[in-house]
């Protein structure tokens, strides 16, 4: 049996081998650096966590899963009493069973139940700012964007005033508002449609800035004015697109607007807050679920629906045309 002689490498193949595995030996050396930092970080945060509560962080951890279990009703049937305000036969004229109470009588003998009317208005807050940053970010987008507007101070003017809008998360936003305008949903509003704008304005900028140019070419060669090319040359154009980022935009609020409830903002939020903080098992686990199925619901349908505007292939990354 013959032996294999060895290969020999010319000089130039020599070189490139040695400069690839000195170049293989940093990446392994930055990796461990980059592995060592990140560990770092992450005791050197798990001890400011620990210290900031004094002391008692990896105390309670063995502890953690307590409030979940504490969360157990007395029997599965009472989540959904309190989900749709039934009778309990364990009613002792505390809040923790009043569930009749809660009833939003619609005509005399007919109600719909009260967390299915805080979603509602949850669902309607989120509507409400989507539709109002729709309406102001289809407006700023076009100051913005640099291939519509050449006057540079103006696209200047206008990006800051989105970037201010977005600057603060909408829970920030809404307990200025609440302690100026009070409790309710119009702090909620107002908050999430500011940051709407921002959010959208800036989306919509950027989709208007890879538009294609040939149809406001040609407007500009007809003498159409400016409101004239975007009108008729970019807006068929970018409105699928659109819509597709107003209704993602929707899923976002309704989340944003479950979350602003906690501080006064009306709706869902606030009634999840209130039945944690009074330990309310049942009436928790109702809302979970009711924002569970919600949040699922508004997620399919707004899947569809953006299909529907901007086709399939959107959203077939990576797939065979």
């Amino acid at each position: 049996m013959t032996q294999k002689s060895p290969v020999v490498l010319s000089d130039e193949c020599a070189a490139t081998e040695r400069h690839w595995q000195e170049l293989n030996r940093k990446r392994r050396t930055y990796s461990l650096i980059s592995i060592g930092l990140l560990l770092a970080a992450l005791f050197s945060s798990l001890w400011f966590a620990n210290e900031t509560n004094a002391g008692k962080f990896f105390d309670r951890l063995p502890y953690f899963f307590d409030f979940f279990i504490d969360l157990a009703p007395r029997d599965a049937m009472e989540v959904w009493r309190a989900l749709f305000d039934l009778e309990t036969p364990y009613a002792d004229g505390s809040l923790k069973y009043n569930y009749p109470e809660g009833r939003v009588f619609l005509i005399d003998s007919f109600y719909m139940p009260e967390y299915v009317y805080k979603m509602l208005e949850t669902i309607n807050i989120a509507i409400v700012a989507t539709l109002f940053g729709f309406f102001f970010g289809f407006i700023f987008c076009f100051l913005a964007a640099s291939n519509l507007t050449t006057r540079k101070w103006l696209r200047f003017l206008v990006r800051r005033i989105l970037e201010i809008l977005r600057a603060f998360p909408e829970i920030v936003i809404a307990g200025f508002f609440v302690a100026v305008l009070s409790l309710g949903a119009i702090p909620a509003m107002i908050a999430v449609s500011i940051h709407t704008i921002g959010s959208l304005g800036k989306m919509f900028f950027e989709v208007v800035e890879n538009a294609d140019m040939k149809a406001d070419e040609g407007l500009r060669a007809v003498g159409g004015s400016w409101v004239e090319r975007v009108w008729f040359g970019i807006v068929p154009q970018v409105l699928p697109n659109f819509l597709s980022y107003t209704l993602l935009r929707l899923e976002i609020n309704v989340r944003a607007s479950t979350i602003i409830g906690a501080v006064g903002g009306g709706g869902i939020g606030e009634a999840l807050r209130l039945s944690i903080s009074r330990g309310h098992e049942a009436k928790t686990l109702a809302i979970v679920i009711l924002l569970f199925i919600t949040i699922i619901a508004i997620d399919q349908f707004s899947a569809w629906l953006r299909k529907k505007l901007v086709g399939n292939q959107a959203f077939a990354f990576g797939a065979s045309v």
